[in-house]
């Protein structure tokens, strides 16, 4: 099992805050010892943080996870991820995600429709501006949602020797995790997910596209982003369960997250936490979060107890397993539990 972090997601002292943090960070994940580094598309452009973690490391793996697909379109995504192909030396990942219907039409203001069919036609099209630039083809690409028909020299990337980036979309529900191995090389899990959803919902589902499309599960990579809460004093282990029980909260209170609670019968507490999210009642939200939903979205405990657990849970079931920790996390805390994954 590959292991990762989100860049940001290692502890940065104050002289570290802003872009120019970025390097630091890079650079501390790749001496810490994991095997990759994914980038979000939060509050920083995902692609323009992996550019500079492209110039501070030189082995780790480099991924979005994940980029806005929808709030772009396939020739300035295949722009961004080809020039971090090149400048990665070929260790660029693209993940692409969908984001909700709300965000894309009243943040981007972008156009919504069929999130599925519009992600496989995203795909299909980022291939074939890729394959025009590789071969010289005429670029003539006519889908539902996406036209690209003009590629002009002027506009076509020098070519580089580490060819197309591998492609991995983000899926929670059936729809899109069907549509992830359709079309995909992989599938970034969201991090609102248990052990039995993966197990009884998303890898079933997943085996059975691969098999309709005559591939193996061993030419689709899983990639799971955990939730953990972990600290080295019992002052950092209590500010990291908090934050991942909002975090908890947070997902879900979102409908289209809903199916993962319903799936251990906590239909009640999406209905709850959907309620007081649109009353902005942050703080009670978290409170309905207790140790056994805790637990169950997460793994909790000292950093030389984690790895152990992670494995023992997931291993078998994803390839990638990314520390999600939505807080500070401690070199050192990092660095254990690497270490103990390893070990």
């Amino acid at each position: 099992m590959y292991i990762d972090c989100n860049i940001g997601g290692i502890v940065s002292g104050s002289d570290e805050a802003g872009i120019a943090g970025l390097v630091a960070q890079a650079a501390r994940a790749e001496r810490i010892g994991f095997d990759g580094i994914w980038s979000t598309d939060v509050d920083r452009d995902p692609f323009l943080s992996l550019a500079i973690a492209a110039m501070t490391t030189t082995g780790v793996q480099l991924g979005t996870g994940v980029a806005v697909a929808f709030a772009r379109n396939p020739m300035t995504t295949a722009i961004a991820a080809n020039d971090l192909q090149e400048m990665s030396g070929g260790r660029f990942v693209l993940g692409l995600g969908t984001q909700i219907q709300a965000h894309i039409e009243r943040r981007f203001s972008m156009p919504w429709s069929a999130p599925a069919d519009r992600m496989c036609e995203y795909v299909h099209a980022l291939r074939a501006i890729w394959q025009a630039w590789r071969t010289g083809e005429r670029l003539d690409f006519r889908g539902v949602h996406y036209q690209h028909t003009l590629m002009t020299p002027m506009f076509t990337p020098t070519p580089h020797p580490y060819g197309d980036p591998k492609i991995v979309v983000s899926a929670v529900g059936p729809k899109m995790t069907q549509a992830a191995a359709q079309v995909a090389d992989g599938l970034l899990v969201h991090g609102f997910t248990t052990r039995r959803y993966l197990s009884e919902v998303t890898l079933p589902a997943v085996t059975a596209v691969l098999h309709e499309t005559s591939r193996t599960r061993t030419d689709f990579t899983v990639s799971y982003p955990g939730l953990i809460a972990s600290g080295r004093t019992e002052q950092e282990m209590n500010h990291a369960i908090e934050a991942v029980r909002r975090q908890i909260a947070f997902y879900g209170s979102t409908p289209a997250y809903r199916h993962v609670l319903e799936l251990h019968g906590w239909h009640d507490l999406h209905t709850e936490l959907h309620r007081l999210s649109k009353a902005g009642d942050w703080a009670t939200m978290s409170a309905l979060i207790d140790d056994e939903v805790l637990d169950t979205f997460a793994v909790v405990g000292e950093p030389a107890e984690i790895g152990p657990q992670v494995i023992s849970r997931f291993s078998g079931l994803v390839d990638r397993f990314t520390l999600l920790t939505p807080y500070p996390l401690a070199e050192e805390a990092a660095a254990a539990i690497v270490s103990g994954m390893r070990s």
